[in-house]
């Protein structure tokens, strides 16, 4: 059964970001969900249409003409309470691009949105000698989430590649994780280059690498993987989106890089907060 989620309030976290408080009746889904990137697959129905409360994506499949299917897009769920029935999703809105970052924009305390979920693999190990983290836009909310598990004398670093300077993202760590923010704008590949110079502490590396598809997988990853040696039990990284590509699209890239590459991004799919 999917959950029923009801818009409370928003605010805008940058020029790019909006938040969208949600309340439901039973999210008890969450019962349990330790992750840090839990997500859940948000179901938008196609103009002019309306969806039941006990929606089945899966038997729609089955039945229904794929023109007609609602759309469904992979969000970070933040702070989800199961006793208070509360929880926010953060949206990178860009004008009319895609199909949620528009919802987004327009949503209004009362509008309901259906959502299965959640999913996720990765929270923050306090075992680990240190930690890097690094994203993009639509990692920020998997980040904050991350960011805010760590334990007070946590050590470590964290990037985050915005396109300018009109959108920094606030960002709270412990006091021993640097925050790097950095510009997308610009020649180079400044994603990646910021990754490479951080300094690479001594000891067993926990890492969390999310964002653009291609800046991730080809630009960041065999650095970590070939390079670093960095253990694929330490290592949570895949693209949440692709430039140019909607998140069918992306579905299509990944699978085509698995096929080409012998083998799946280090973590499950999550589009994460990219256009689409």
């Amino acid at each position: 059964m999917p959950t029923h989620l009801t818009v409370t309030r928003t605010e805008d976290l940058t020029a790019h970001l909006r938040r969208v408080h949600f309340r439901s009746d039973d999210l008890s889904a969450f019962e349990g969900s330790v992750h840090t990137d839990r997500y859940v697959k948000l179901i938008f129905p196609r103009p002019g249409t309306t969806l039941p409360a006990d929606f089945d994506m899966r038997a729609a499949r089955a039945s229904a003409d794929p023109q007609d299917m609602p759309v469904v897009r992979t969000y970070t769920a933040l702070e989800p309470d199961v006793a208070a029935g509360t929880l926010a999703i953060d949206f990178v809105v860009h004008g009319d691009e895609g199909v949620a970052g528009p919802w987004a924009a327009r949503a209004e305390p009362g509008d309901t949105l259906l959502a299965n979920g959640p999913g996720g693999a990765y929270a923050p190990d306090p075992d680990a000698d240190w930690h890097l983290i690094a994203g993009d836009e639509s990692a920020v909310p998997a980040i904050s989430a991350a960011l805010a598990a760590l334990p007070d004398d946590a050590t470590g670093e964290c990037v985050v590649v915005v396109e300018g300077p009109d959108a920094p993202p606030h960002l709270e760590a412990p006091e021993h994780v640097r925050v790097t923010v950095v510009h997308r704008q610009g020649p180079g590949e400044p994603f990646a280059e910021a990754v490479r110079a951080l300094p690479w502490r001594e000891g067993r590396v926990q890492v969390f690498v999310h964002g653009e598809a291609h800046e991730v997988m080809h630009g960041i990853r065999p650095y970590l993987v070939r390079e670093r040696e960095v253990p694929r039990a330490d290592l949570s990284i895949s693209g949440y989106w692709r430039r140019g590509r909607t998140e069918e699209g992306f579905r299509e890239w990944k699978s085509e890089l698995a096929a080409t590459e012998g083998c799946l991004p280090l973590r499950p799919e999550h589009p994460g907060t990219g256009p689409g």
